[in-house]
Order: structure tokens, then sequence, then C-alpha cells
């Protein structure tokens, strides 16, 4: 098999294609069900994905359900990206210590088992294609995320029931898989449970061809195509992306963004959960013994230090670190690296204790095009 081949597995052929990956030594993480939650989680076959489990989000709302029927992936994402499996949220870069004096750097060692996920979303292939440019595609990439990426399988599961937070179509980001996997996998429910299967690499036709599979007929392509229309048609969400860079370019004096402020917790959520963002800080740790540690963690720009500058933070108030994460995801991000830092993917939306919606607010800046704030 090649890429760009397909074929058909039954959930024996992914239970196979679940247990090969840990048998080639891949670390295989995929959805599991935790804490009220559809998360990331080790699995070693498929009665460890969320079966019968659908999600509900909304604006600041988000629960999951058991429907009792055996739809492996009836739900749209979790609260957790794909991104902390390669970008991690902390970790140590290197720790010095003196003995006898003399001075020893330790750099803790690449992981030696490389991940392999299993169900990732189109909007998540999105995510990691910007996340690559970002870390991998510069002029000094990050060694650990390249080192990771560069070892990883990626099995997407192509989205059939989005929730109603969701807005990937309007981002041009599914909810068909187009790049960045290995293997596109569709659940097919009409008729007998099966998974239609599209390879997208050359490890993944080497996968493949060691499962039981059948060949594809018109019959399955066409159901595929169902659950790909039928998701399009049941997005919860849409954003106007037309001139959208511009429009907030010149609208940086808006008064909505002093009207979204009053709501506004600067808590943060919308960046941990996001799948782009990228911001972290670095610290230095000494102990009195004379080692130092330094680590790397995730950051936040809705965090008043993170813009502090000697003299005190450029961005004090509230509704400035909104504008600054909003016009960096929808604006300046297409400057930086020729792409949106958003996905669709809705995480903002429903994870934000107040329900502020990234596609409400880029609609009313748009309706108002132009005002001003005079107070």
């Amino acid at each position: 098999m090649h890429s760009g081949d397909d074929a058909v597995i039954d959930r024996d052929g992914f239970d196979q294609l679940i247990a090969l990956l840990g048998e080639l030594g891949y670390r295989t993480i995929g959805p599991v069900v935790r804490d009220g939650a559809i998360v990331h989680g080790e699995v070693a076959g498929t009665a460890d994905l969320p079966e019968g489990w659908h999600d509900i989000q909304a604006p600041g709302r988000y629960r999951i359900e058991q429907g009792g029927d055996p739809e492996l992936f009836g739900w749209a994402v979790g609260p957790a990206s794909w991104k902390s499996e390669f970008f991690r949220p902390a970790e140590t870069v290197w720790r010095a210590s003196v003995t006898d004096g003399v001075m020893s750097l330790q750099v803790p060692p690449h992981p030696e088992r490389p991940v392999a996920i299993v169900g990732a979303r189109p909007c998540e292939l999105a995510a990691l294609d910007v996340l690559d440019r970002v870390l991998a595609g510069g002029e000094v990439p990050d060694d650990r995320y390249t080192a990771r990426r560069a070892g990883s399988i990626i099995v997407a599961v192509e989205c059939g029931k989005p929730s109603g937070t969701c807005f990937c179509t309007s981002m041009d980001t599914g909810p068909d898989a187009r790049a960045g996997y290995d293997l596109a996998l569709t659940e097919l429910l009409v008729g007998r449970h099966r998974f239609y299967v599209r390879v997208g690499s050359e490890a993944g036709a080497e996968l493949l061809e060691q499962l039981d599979r059948s060949a594809a007929t018109e019959d399955d392509r066409r159901g595929r195509q169902d659950v790909v229309d039928g998701a399009r048609a049941g997005m919860g969400r849409s954003l106007e992306t037309e001139g959208l860079a511009e429009l907030l370019g010149r609208n940086l004096e808006h008064p909505r963004w002093e009207e979204v402020a009053e709501r506004c917790l600067s808590c943060g959520n919308c960046t941990l959960v996001c799948p782009t963002c990228f911001c972290a800080d670095v610290k230095d740790v000494s102990e009195v013994d004379g080692t130092v540690e330094r680590t790397r963690s995730w950051a936040s720009c809705f965090d008043v230090d993170h813009s502090y500058l000697h003299g005190g933070p450029i961005r004090p108030t509230t509704s400035s670190r909104y504008r600054q994460w909003l016009t960096h995801k929808l604006s300046t991000w297409w400057d930086q690296f020729d792409t949106s830092g958003c996905v669709g993917c809705g995480r903002c939306i429903a994870w934000c204790p107040v329900g502020i919606d990234i596609t409400e607010e880029a609609a009313a800046i748009r309706a108002t095009d132009g005002a001003l704030d005079v107070q």
C-alpha cells in the first residue's frame, strides 16, 4: 500500500492497530473518559476509548453523557489538545551542579519512546501544523518539540458530530482530514460498524498492511462523505474570516474591548486549552548547595506579568490583554506565520468560565467597524 490508498477495517482491525503500535515501541495515547471529561490517556485497545460517550458544549459549559451506543468517536474535542504531547506544559531544560569546585551540566534526554496519537481531530492536525511552523520551522527550532514530533505517528479520526462551540468549517480546518496524518479514519455506523481508512504517509501504509482489512467500496466512500457533510452542516458556530485580520488591525481602540473586559476574568483558560498557543516562561531556581535548575512552563498573555518590561507591564488592563490575545490569534499571526492562529476547535468558548465567545466578539467588531472609544 502507498500514501493515498484506502481500505476498511472493523473494530478488531482497530484493536490490531493499537496493539501493533505498542509492539513497535510507541507510547500510544488516545481519548479516554476520566473525571467527567474526555481527556488523553494511554490506550491498549478500543475498550479504552469513549464508547457511547457524547459531549455537550456551549459557552462556559461542558459535559458528557452516555448514550449506550457502540460509537467510539461520537464527540468533538475535550479540554486538552495534543499540543501537550509535544510541547509539554512544564519540563526541565537543564540542571547544573557543582562538585569539588567543578560545574557539570545535565540536559534531560529526549523521550526514549515515541508517541502514537490515536483519535486526533482534523482541527488538531491543523493546530499541529501551526506549531510546526512556530516551533520547528523557525531559524532556531525547539529541539525537544522537533524530536517528539519527528518520531510520532498520527492516527486521525474525522469528526462526525461537532459540538455547539465548533467552527472549524469557517477556518477551513475540518471536519475532513486533509494532511498531517499517517492514517485517517472515518467511523461508519450505517450498516455494519466499521472504519474507512485513508493512508497519508508511507509509515501509515506499512501499518495498514499488517492489519486485517477489506477493500474500500463506493458505499464506504459515500458513507465517509456523508459523515463529513453532516458534520459540516452541523457546526455550532461560524466566523466570517474575509478581511478579518485587517478589520481587527484598524479597530484597536474599539469600545468592544472594554465591554468584554467587564466580563473577562483574565484567568488564562482560553490560552491553556488553545491548541496553538505557545507562550512559555523560563525560570531558574538556585539551591543552597549551588545546584541550578532551569525549567520551562506554559505561560499566558492574560497574566499581567507576561508583558512586564523595565518599569512595569505594557498591558496592565484586562481589555488590553484580551485584545492582545484575540488580535494575535486572528490578525497578527498572519504577519508572523502566514496562517491564522485559530483552528476553530471552540475550546476557548466552552472553557471560558464566563462564556466569552471569540466568534461573537469578532462579529461585534465587524458590525460596528470604525467605532471609537470616546470615554
